[in-house]
């Protein structure tokens, strides 16, 4: 499609704004047609109006040629052609003054007025009033989907072609959705050759995933590569405040789409409308609950709706009505997952082909470091690269920019204008280091990527972690080395400045160590005394205070020992943690040293560090943070050296 075919008056009829202005002029129009209407009654009889006394004394001149008397205004003509008219008043001597002139004298009969010029005048208010009702009444349904006359319309859309297609190939790092899904499109393609043998294609798919997983994409991908109708409605469209509008919604829709047959309908977020029926106040008889019911039987009643697919997603599946989820419904389960390492490159490079890139940069690399990381992010992670560079001035989005906005998108931007005391950057430096520290003496931790004492976010500093591989369960022993490395800040701060002087900035560690510690206990059974019980709360709906699921029970004893157990989990990662600490204090001295003098060092750099080795570092520049050639840190420090104050416990 070329770029005139989008433009209004090359074949594609009037645009909105023009029909708009149209209709006003014409609404103008006849406004101005009236007024001229009721004001020609008065000016038909054109000419020049003269007083009465005027008129005798043009008949006493011999000016005045004819004239016509009539009840309400005579009129007449001078001898230089010109008319005129005047109001008559009772004057028996007009008529004799005007024999003796010699004025031709006629009598002017009374106007009669058509019938249907009286209904003209007094119908063409009334219909400019419906008119302009009526532009109005058109405009809300432009603008409401329906309007005060048509609430009950579906307000899907349907997307076609032109309006970018997709495909299988624009979807990247999530095979399996995709290779489930792709059954369907040869259904759609060719459906003999699954009624041959007798099976039937699954009425509807569930797509569930996390968001920003590509679940919307993918049902693009489908009808991309089906080649047929895609209906597009969003679960909270259906719902009004007018009761039984979403249920006429669902009928309208689904005979629209039955006229487009085969087609798809692809609902986005319909847990909006798919909750369990029962759990709300409005016994059943809501609004919500009758829209449910009537997609229920839609899909899957009496009359058969052949050709269409029903394709939903939804990011809650456990707040789904099971009725909605049965065989013949929502078939097939499809699960988006976050993509893996594999699956991140596909991604990345996908996103990549539009950004012109220095030689350095390796996708690989970028998909190491973004564990976790949806479709979504990854592609937040590539526009922020190129956000970076174009502050920057450059042509090319190199590796140097990937690291900043992999670093802005996972521990927040740069708060380098906060303004920190040189005690505030000691105590962030020993806290960070102590994370560190601890992380690196721990075997079961994962590699340290950064250490930085720069306020992120709502960080005073921070340590970030990345697994050397993408992890889908957690054993004992790295959780119990989490927990160490959680209180290893917290337990420097101690070791460093002394009891007194240990601040709030552990506050997040601890709700973290805390939080592990209690799934340890009441999920994961971790605990030899309380045993292989789950004690932990169901996640389910929650009206006004009580949970639709079936609350955790147990004894006052029970949740005693619970609280117990959390406890001695948690300071033994604290003991864990402040025996390293202890033990390797002057690398903690060393590492905090460090970060205080360069703000941010890399994990390779705190190996080399610890290791007694020089890692080379080259002076930052204090605007870009990158560095400047020059300096490297030595092999030694003692403890009492240019990096800090002698430890409390001595070297």
């Amino acid at each position: 499609m070329n770029d005139n075919d989008k433009q209004p008056g090359n074949g594609g009829g009037t645009s909105p704004w023009m029909k708009s202005l149209l209709i006003w002029v014409a609404i103008l129009f006849g406004l101005a047609l009236f007024v001229t209407m009721l004001d020609g009654r008065g000016t038909a009889d054109a000419g020049n109006t003269i007083a009465y006394s005027q008129f005798l004394d043009k008949i006493d001149e011999g000016t005045v040629k004819d004239v016509a008397i009539g009840r309400d205004v005579i009129t007449g003509t001078y001898t230089s052609g010109e008319k005129f008219k005047s109001y008559p008043i009772q004057d028996a001597t007009l008529v004799p003054h005007l024999r003796d002139k010699n004025v031709t004298i006629a009598a002017k009969p009374d106007e009669a007025t058509s019938i249907w010029m009286m209904l003209l005048y007094q119908s063409l208010p009334f219909i400019l009033f419906l008119g302009i009702a009526f532009f109005v009444l058109k405009q809300m349904q432009k603008n409401t989907g329906g309007g005060a006359m048509g609430f009950g319309k579906s307000r899907a859309k349907m997307l076609t072609q032109k309006e970018g297609r997709v495909t299988f190939e624009d979807v990247a790092g999530i095979d399996e959705a995709r290779e489930e899904l792709e059954e369907i499109v040869e259904f759609l393609k060719d459906p003999t050759k699954f009624a041959r043998l007798g099976g039937k294609i699954p009425k509807g798919a569930l797509l569930v995933g996390a968001p920003g997983t590509g679940k919307t994409l993918l049902a693009r991908a489908i009808a991309g590569e089906a080649g047929v109708p895609f209906f597009t409605i969003s679960g909270s469209d259906f719902v009004e405040m007018f009761v039984g509008v979403g249920a006429s919604r669902v009928r309208d829709m689904f005979e629209q789409a039955k006229k487009s047959a085969p087609c798809i309908v692809f609902i986005d977020e319909i847990d909006a409308v798919g909750r369990h029926r029962g759990a709300g106040l409005g016994n059943g008889n809501d609004e919500r609950e009758q829209t449910l019911n009537q997609l229920l039987v839609e899909m899957d009643g009496f009359e058969a709706n052949e050709g269409i697919i029903i394709i939903a997603a939804t990011n809650r599946p456990d707040v789904l009505d099971p009725a909605l989820l049965r065989p013949g419904r929502f078939d097939r389960q499809v699960v988006v997952p976050r993509p893996d390492i594999e699956g991140r490159i596909k991604i990345v490079e996908v996103h990549m082909k539009k950004v012109p890139l220095a030689p350095d940069v390796d996708p690989r690399v970028i998909a190491r470091g973004t564990p976790g990381f949806s479709g979504a992010d990854l592609a937040n992670l590539v526009n922020e690269a190129a956000l970076t560079a174009a502050r920057k001035g450059k042509r090319l989005v190199a590796m140097a920019e990937f690291e900043e906005a992999k670093d802005k998108v996972m521990m927040g931007a740069e708060r380098r204008s906060m303004v920190m005391t040189e005690d505030e950057k000691r105590m962030t430096a020993y806290h960070e280091a102590g994370h560190a520290i601890v992380s690196v003496h721990e075997a079961a931790s994962d590699p340290i990527h950064k250490a930085t004492i720069i306020p992120r976010g709502r960080a005073l500093g921070m340590v970030m972690r990345l697994p050397e591989r993408d992890s889908y369960s957690y054993h004992r022993d790295k959780m119990y080395a989490n927990l160490a490395v959680a209180m290893g800040g917290r337990v420097a701060e101690e070791v460093i400045f002394g009891y007194d002087k240990v601040s709030s900035g552990a506050s997040s560690d601890i709700q973290y160590a805390t939080g592990l510690a209690r799934d340890m206990v009441t999920k994961w059974g971790m605990s030899d005394k309380v045993g292989p019980v789950e004690y932990a709360q169901p996640e389910g709906e929650t009206y006004l205070g009580y949970s639709s699921s079936q609350p955790a029970r147990m004894s006052n004893k029970t949740a005693q020992l619970i609280d117990d157990e959390i406890k001695m989990i948690v300071e033994g990662g604290l003991n864990r943690a402040k025996q390293l600490l202890t033990d390797h204090i002057d690398q903690l001295h060393l590492l905090a040293g460090a970060l205080l003098e360069y703000e941010t060092l890399s994990g390779d750099e705190i190996k080399k560090l610890i290791a007694g080795e020089e890692i080379g570092r080259i002076d930052a520049d204090p605007k870009s943070n990158m560095p400047r050639a020059g300096t490297s840190i030595p092999k030694t420090r003692r403890p009492n050296g240019p990096f800090g104050a002698p430890s409390p416990l001595g070297a």
